[in-house]
Order: C-alpha cells, then sequence, then structure tokens
C-alpha cells in the first residue's frame, strides 16, 4: 500500500509578506475597479473626516460669532448643513459604490483560484492522492477560499479605508493642534504596540486552527463513507472518541485564537478611552491658560472628535489583521497545493487514430476507424513513423517502491502477447494491483524496463497511454448523472446505441431497464440505489463503450455475487476477446482459462505457467485451487 498519509501540520508556515503578494497577484486584472474603488474610499474618508469636523466648525465659525454680536443668521447656518449633507449623502454612495465593487472582485479572484487549483489537482500524481485526505484537499476549496473572499471583499477594502482615513485625519489633527498631535503619538504609540503583539501570538494558532479544521473534515469524510462498516462493527463508540479528539484540537486552536482576537478591541478601545481622557485635560488646559490663542474651543471639540476618529481606523485594522492572518494560513494550504511537484510527463509518442493498408502501410486518420497507432516523431531526421497498437507488453527486471527502504516489487519479467489473458494471484498485497498500476503509470518504475509495443511507455505520452486501456477496477465509482451518462464516461462522443450495445455487452442491459427511468435513472452519491454488483456492471460497460485494446481488470467481478458473475463472465469473455488483458482474482474459478496466471508473494513472481501446467506442478497455485478456501 502507499506510504502513510502527510500530517496536516507537517508543513512551516511560508513568509506571509510572499503569500499575500501572491495573493493580490490573482487582483491584477482588477486593476481599473481597484482605481475607482481606492477614489471611492478617499472620497468616504473625506466624507468621515468633514462630518467629524462640523460641530466644532459650526461652534466657531456660527455659533459663538452669533453668541458675541447677539445676532441670529440661522440661513448661514442652513447652507452650512446642507453642505455637510451634500456631503454625507457622496460618501454613503461612494461607500456603497466601493463595497459593491469589491464584491465583485472577491467573487472574480475566489474563482480564477479556485479553478487553478482544480486544474493544478488534474495534474497531481497518484501519490499525492494517496497520501492526503479527501476531506483535508476538500477543505482547501471551502474553508481555506472562503477566508480569502472574506479578506477580499472586507478585509483589504476595509484596511485600505482605515489606512487613508488615518491619513486624512492625521492631516487635519496636524492642521487643528500641533501640540495635542505630540501627546496623540504617544497613545498611538502605545496601541499600536499592543496590537502588534496580540496580532503576533494569534498568527500561529489561526494556522493550526486550519490546519485542525482539515483534519476534521478529512476524517468527517472516511466516517461519512464508512458509515455502512462502521455500523457493522459497532464502532459508533471509538469513532466518536477518535472525532472528540480532533475536534477537541480544533476548538483548543481555535479558542486561543479567538482570545487573542476577541481580546483586542476592548483593549484598542480601553486605551482609546484613556487617550480621549488625556486629550481632554492638555486640551481643555491650552484653551483656559492661553485664552483661546492656541486652541479655540470649537477646534478642541474638532481635535477630540477626530481623535476618535483616528483611534476607529486602528482598532478596525486590528480586528481586521486577525481576518488577514486567518486567510493567509488559508492560503498557504492552497498554496501548498498549488506548489506540488505536477506528474511529470516526458512522453513524445502519441495514440491515433489508423488505417493500415493489406500490405501493412499505416497512415493518420482523422476519425474513429477501430484501429489505432503509435506516432513517432523524429525530430532529429525530421521525420514521423508509425507502430500499429496490438496491445505487446512486456515487463522486464522491474523493481518499485512507494516509499524509500520499503521495496515493492522485486525483479518482475513478464510478458503478454496481443490478445493474450494474463492473470495475477496472490495474497492482499503481494504486488498484484501495483504491477497495473505501473503499466498505467500511475508510479514509475526504479529499475528496469515497461515496453508497449515495444515502446518504452517512458516515451508514451500518459494521456494516450491511459486512453489504449481499459480498467475495471473494484471499487466503483459513478459520478452524479444518468445511467447513460456514466456509461458514456468511457468514451466521451459514444452514441446512445454505443453505450446500450457495451451495456449488454456487460450484461448490464436487464437490469438497467428495470430502473425507474431506465438508462435515464439518475444516479447519485455513488449510485447508493443500485447494489454493489449492478454498480460494477455499469463499471464494465463504462470499460467496453471504450473499446480499448488492452483490458486491466482489477478484481472486477470480485463484488458479484455467484450468479451474476456467470452472468458477467460470458459478457467479460466477449469483451475480452481479441485483447490483451490483465486480470487480477481471488476467485481462481475466474482465471482458469487465462493463457498465463502469475503467483505472487509479497512482491515476487514465485510460479508461472497455464492452469494445467500449475496444477501439475502441485505448488502453492495448486495447494490453493485444490484447498478449501479462496485468497484473502
Amino acid at each position: 500500500m502507499p506510504g502513510p498519509r502527510m500530517r496536516g501540520d507537517g508543513r512551516k508556515a511560508r513568509n506571509p509578506k510572499k503569500t499575500l503578494l501572491r495573493l493580490l497577484s490573482y487582483m491584477k486584472k482588477y486593476i481599473p475597479i481597484l482605481i475607482i474603488v481606492l477614489i471611492c474610499i478617499a472620497v468616504t474618508a473625506y466624507a468621515q473626516t468633514r462630518s467629524s469636523t462640523a460641530l466644532g466648525d459650526l461652534v466657531d465659525e456660527y455659533l459663538l460669532p452669533m453668541v458675541e454680536t447677539g445676532q441670529a443668521d440661522f440661513g448661514a447656518i442652513g447652507t452650512f448643513l446642507l453642505h455637510l449633507a451634500a456631503v454625507l449623502v457622496v460618501g454613503i454612495f461612494c461607500a456603497w459604490l466601493y463595497n459593491f465593487l469589491m464584491v465583485s472582485v472577491a467573487q472574480g479572484t475566489q474563482k480564477v483560484i479556485r479553478d487553478e487549483m482544480f486544474t493544478k489537482m488534474q495534474k497531481l500524481p497518484l501519490r499525492y492522492f494517496d497520501q492526503n485526505t479527501a476531506g483535508n484537499i476538500m477543505s482547501r476549496y471551502t474553508s481555506d477560499i472562503d477566508t480569502l473572499r472574506q479578506m477580499v471583499s472586507q478585509s483589504i477594502p476595509q484596511c485600505a479605508s482605515s489606512i487613508i482615513t488615518l491619513i486624512v485625519v492625521s492631516i487635519k489633527l496636524l492642521t487643528t493642534s500641533w501640540i495635542l498631535c505630540l501627546v496623540m503619538v504617544f497613545t498611538v504609540f502605545i496601541i499600536v504596540r499592543v496590537t502588534t503583539f496580540v496580532v503576533g501570538r494569534s498568527g500561529k494558532y489561526f494556522l493550526q486552527q486550519q490546519q485542525a479544521l482539515g483534519k476534521v473534515n478529512g476524517y468527517v469524510e472516511e466516517l461519512i463513507n464508512g458509515q455502512r462498516v462502521v455500523k457493522v462493527f459497532n464502532h459508533e463508540n471509538t469513532c466518536k472518541k477518535e472525532f472528540d479528539q480532533l475536534n477537541e484540537d480544533l476548538c483548543k486552536n481555535a479558542y486561543t485564537a479567538g482570545v487573542y482576537a476577541n481580546a483586542m478591541g476592548p483593549i484598542n478601545n480601553n486605551l482609546g478611552y484613556v487617550q480621549y481622557a488625556v486629550l481632554a485635560v492638555v486640551g481643555g488646559l491650552l484653551v483656559v491658560l492661553s485664552g483661546n490663542k492656541l486652541l479655540q474651543l470649537g477646534a478642541l471639540m474638532n481635535f477630540m472628535i477626530l481623535s476618535r476618529t483616528f483611534n476607529m481606523p486602528i482598532a478596525q485594522i486590528s480586528n481586521q489583521l486577525n481576518a488577514i492572518v486567518l486567510a493567509l494560513a488559508g492560503a498557504e494550504r492552497i498554496f501548498d497545493l498549488m506548489d506540488e511537484q505536477p506528474e511529470v510527463d516526458d512522453g513524445y509518442v502519441t495514440l491515433v487514430n489508423a488505417d493500415i493498408a493489406p500490405d501493412g502501410t499505416i497512415t493518420e486518420a482523422d476519425h474513429r476507424t477501430g484501429h489505432w497507432a503509435w506516432k513517432h516523431p523524429h525530430k532529429a531526421e525530421g521525420t514521423i513513423t508509425y507502430t500499429e497498437l496490438k496491445g505487446d507488453i512486456v515487463m522486464d527486471q522491474v523493481d518499485f517502491s512507494y516509499v524509500p527502504d520499503k521495496q515493492i516489487l522485486y525483479d518482475i519479467s513478464l510478458y503478454a502477447k496481443p490478445g493474450q489473458k494474463l492473470a495475477f494471484v496472490g495474497a492482499t498485497g503481494a504486488g498484484k494491483t501495483t504491477i497495473t498500476n505501473l503499466i498505467n503509470r500511475f508510479y514509475d518504475i526504479e529499475d528496469g524496463k515497461i515496453r508497449y509495443d515495444g515502446i518504452n511507455i517512458n516515451k508514451i505520452k500518459k494521456p494516450d497511454l491511459r486512453r489504449s486501456l481499459g480498467v475495471v477496477l473494484q471499487d466503483v465509482n459513478l459520478f452524479t448523472g444518468t445511467v447513460m451518462e456514466n456509461i458514456r464516461y468511457g468514451k466521451l462522443d459514444a452514441t446512445d446505441e454505443e453505450c446500450i450495445a457495451a451495456a449488454k455487452l456487460a450484461n448490464a442491459h436487464d437490469f438497467i431497464t428495470r430502473l425507474p427511468e431506465g438508462y435515464d435513472t439518475m444516479l447519485t452519491n455513488n449510485g447508493a440505489r443500485l447494489s454493489q454488483g449492478q454498480r460494477q456492471l455499469i463499471s464494465i460497460a463504462r470499460a467496453a463503450v471504450a473499446n480499448p485494446p488492452v483490458m486491466i481488470l482489477d478484481e472486477a467481478t470480485s463484488s458479484i455475487d455467484t450468479r451474476t458473475e456467470r452472468l458477467v463472465q460470458e459478457g467479460m469473455d466477449r469483451l475480452m476477446e481479441g485483447r490483451t488483458v490483465f486480470v487480477i482474482a481471488h476467485r481462481l474459478s475466474t482465471v482458469m482459462n487465462s493463457d498465463a496466471i502469475m503467483v505472487l508473494d509479497h512482491g515476487h513472481i514465485i510460479e508461472r505457467g497455464t492452469h494445467e501446467q500449475l496444477i501439475a506442478q502441485k505448488g502453492t497455485y495448486y495447494q490453493l485451487y485444490t484447498g478449501a478456501f479462496e485468497l484473502e
């Protein structure tokens, strides 16, 4: 079996700055929109600042002069209020507009990242999926992506708005009273230091929270898929304990991160009140002692309100930093997937449809002819040659290990001539499925050679190699869609008639026609409404419609009852007719008619021959055949 799964916390966090810059690079195409957003944020910040200074200006410029002169001029006050209302309306509109635009930016960026993730995932080797749980991978598409959406749509614009507001307010504060600004710098320095400390402590816990969430998702996904087994073996209490432990780890990390995150707001608010009190005392003294010369009453009111306006962006940035840290933790996990080494394909030989003349001349065809050929480009000579695809497969002294220092196959040599049926027999873990995985190039061998029609399979492009191989696995995967669509998965351009013919070949036609809507019956949840045998029959029909020259049957009938197996075997024999076939089976009755049977034990071929030859040898195969048990 493949190596142990990788722990979610096995990776060290990368540089958050690099992660942020990489994330922002996905927003390059939205630069025109972002410019509009920045303009709207600046207008909103101006409107907010103007509203904060309105009361002081009203006092100094209108109310105090009216008190001193004893004359009321409500017209001027009305004009002032109308001007203020217009500024606020424009600010409200700009605030709505930039939030609206950032939603489109966030959704667009999210879509691009998700598309790139999925595209990259299709290029990853099978080894990656053997080493990572499905739930852990899925959490990157769900919770991690969602944290990015929140950061782009809320945190980034909020921080930009806060920074611009800070700049505008700072300028206004300096022009109001530079003396009070000096006092304020000291208190702001304390607030920033506290914020930096809290964010620094919470960052690592947010990363651990995302990793723990991935583990919980992976465990839940496995338990949902294996719920039948859980109930059969009364494993509910054990599963609950295991889940409680994973959930407890998630709770601890989320709690610690939440404590720091939630403490930041109250701490900053209280420090803001302390700052407000200090400024009020110092400002009051300036007004009284200078007789309104250094600072007027209205200007002091403006400064006090602006100081609260100044602290508000700091508090907002502090709160959003937590969301940004969480999003960057999710982004690191996403980029971990994107940075995985893709499946290497150095092949250059391709599979093409071919017309074969009576004299053996091969020409490439632009339509399906029922014949295939390997197309060899020779760059040095500038020529192209064709080799007919016959299904001649040879393994020569092949060694293989899933993980270093744990060899699985030892010196495997075998050959399958076109049209021959080879069977692999052996206990679980003997290496039977591994051999077929190597033929498909799901994994690359460490030593030796595998040749397909005389061509080293490393020279054949992987998609073309796999297109020439039909595979029926023990574990059936049916996708959400109709029965017809699931059969057509083997050949996307197959007609309905071809799919029905394939179903008849696999003896699946009869039970399909008895379904509520026949071939148009919708399958969901991996075909949960069908029996295991029916699901396997659809899988066999899927391979049949592809009509490949080589078939790999990995325990294809293991989930089918004996009566159904007899019905299927006839269809399987027709399916295998004229093809090179590799069969893995526990039931020896299904491999008796093979041209050659390989008996494997711990990665070694210990016996080979026909059924009659192996019986005559009276070795391991003979003992299995004459015993009262089947291989386990």
